[in-house]
């Protein structure tokens, strides 16, 4: 429902304290819904239109602001058609849900360490059914405690209750759906940069270092790649994302960089200093750890803008604590709350990796806010979000009206461009926001993590 979109949007535009006039020319259309017990098509539109609205603030643009709520919907699955290849499957054999003897676990084994991990306390399995034979004998919380002491990735399912009086539960529920620090930025050094706004395409030689990972921070700069902003995607050696890589390196320079080497980090700060943004989701102390601490990132680049994402929150016992959207989704009840609503005998999670997008959107809204004070007075500033802040909002809306479901993705939904990803030739959904005399479109295709030199493109300009 549009009104469902409009007061998402108006959450967030609030928790970034937008200014409220803006919401008016936030026009939502489309019909139809993804399937769920929670309104996630509204999410996806609010979130989208969120971050929009804070591209033509920092734009000073005036008009309309138009989202697509079906095609928002479909941009939180995938927005790639290959033509003549396959994207890889997103999911490690062995991931998945399994049954305890008292319920239900996640476990999250995409990254070769996570499901070492996840061996080391269960043994080697080759397939689920090995893995759920292993799972049967445990305790749900008993099994979760001994992957994660092992550096693993996983959670029992809980119900919306059970998280509500878990002590993270109350913890994330006291903490601001986006969270800005304001002393941040304003007592240091000015910023240095000279990027302001472009004519047609904002964002143009906007420098965005980004050290993100999965879907969330990486939705967060390709948003930002869309409208102009060259970003540079720097991983480590051999890390590798190969089902989402066609998805999430839309638009950007994707290097590697080993930060235990001299020269990396010699290449690393060199590139920090010269970052108008910096988008990153480490957990707390990770980047101290490497002698990157607060202090050092505002001596390197001061006026940077900064925005931060965890799983779990800032605040309270598990702050800190690893873990990824369909994680988040059992402990905080949204995927018993899917299998009582379908009546299913297994967790129902949404249909999409909803958190994920939704939170990705609201870093590029934020990072946006940021770069729009910036302007004003040349202070910098740091934002922070979690997945499970974002799940919050979308429980606290309450279940979803009962809806038509989304129509298919139809011919007239793609882009007629073709697009010579690193992979082969494909179709890209059609942008799922129009704002007037500002086309969203990205100047380069998908491509392979490390394809590229780690370098800002020589003009500032994103090629």
């Amino acid at each position: 429902m549009t009104d469902g979109a409009h007061a998402f949007a108006a959450r967030i535009w609030q928790a970034l304290d937008g200014p409220p006039g803006a919401l008016d020319t936030l026009h939502v259309t489309g019909t139809g819904a993804l399937p769920s017990a929670f309104a996630v098509s509204d999410l996806a539109a609010g979130s989208v239109g969120a971050a929009a609205l804070a591209l033509a603030e920092v734009a000073g643009l005036t008009g309309a602001v138009t989202v697509d709520r079906r095609l928002a919907s479909f941009w939180f699955a995938r927005s790639l058609e290959p033509e003549g290849w396959r994207v890889p499957d997103p999911w490690d054999p062995v991931a998945g849900d399994y049954e305890t003897r008292d319920g239900w676990i996640r476990l999250h084994t995409n990254a070769p360490h996570h499901r070492a991990a996840a061996e080391r306390v269960l043994g080697p399995q080759v397939d689920r059914a090995g893995m759920a034979r292993a799972v049967s004998g445990w305790a749900k919380a008993e099994l979760e405690a001994a992957i994660l002491a092992e550096g693993g990735c996983a959670a029992e399912m809980r119900g919306l209750a059970d998280w509500a009086a878990h002590p993270q539960g109350r913890a994330v529920t006291t903490e601001p759906l986006v969270h800005v620090d304001p002393g941040v930025g304003r007592s240091g050094s000015p910023s240095r940069s000279l990027w302001t706004p472009q004519p047609g395409r904002p964002l143009a030689g906007l420098r965005v270092l980004d050290l993100t990972r999965v879907i969330a921070g990486p939705v967060a700069t390709r948003f930002l790649a869309g409208f102009g902003a060259d970003v540079l995607r720097i991983d480590p050696p051999g890390w590798n994302e190969a089902p989402i890589e066609p998805e999430m390196t839309l638009g950007k320079t994707c290097a590697r960089l080993d930060l235990r080497r001299d020269a990396d980090r010699g290449t690393f700060e060199a590139l920090l200093a010269g970052a108008d943004v910096l988008v990153h989701g480490y957990r707390p102390g990770a980047l101290d750890g490497l002698g990157y601490g607060a202090e050092a990132r505002r001596a390197l680049a001061p006026g940077l803008v900064e925005v931060c994402l965890d799983a779990y929150g800032w605040t309270g016992p598990w702050a800190g604590r690893r873990g990824f959207d369909s994680l988040v989704q059992m402990s905080t009840g949204i995927a018993q709350a899917g299998q009582e609503w379908q009546q299913a005998a297994k967790p129902v999670p949404l249909p999409v990796q909803a958190l994920d997008h939704a939170t990705g959107y609201m870093m590029a809204a934020a990072a946006l806010r940021l770069l729009a004070r910036r302007l004003a007075d040349g202070s910098g500033g740091v934002a922070r979000l979690s997945l499970a802040r974002t799940a919050a909002l979308l429980v606290e809306a309450g279940s979803a009206e009962p809806e038509p479901p989304c129509p298919v993705v139809a011919p007239e939904d793609l882009a007629p461009a073709i697009e010579a990803t690193s992979w082969g030739p494909a179709r890209r959904l059609r942008p799922p926001v129009v704002i007037p005399g500002v086309p969203m479109r990205w100047a380069r295709a998908a491509r392979r993590l490390g394809d590229d030199a780690p370098t800002w493109s020589a003009d500032g300009v994103a090629t």
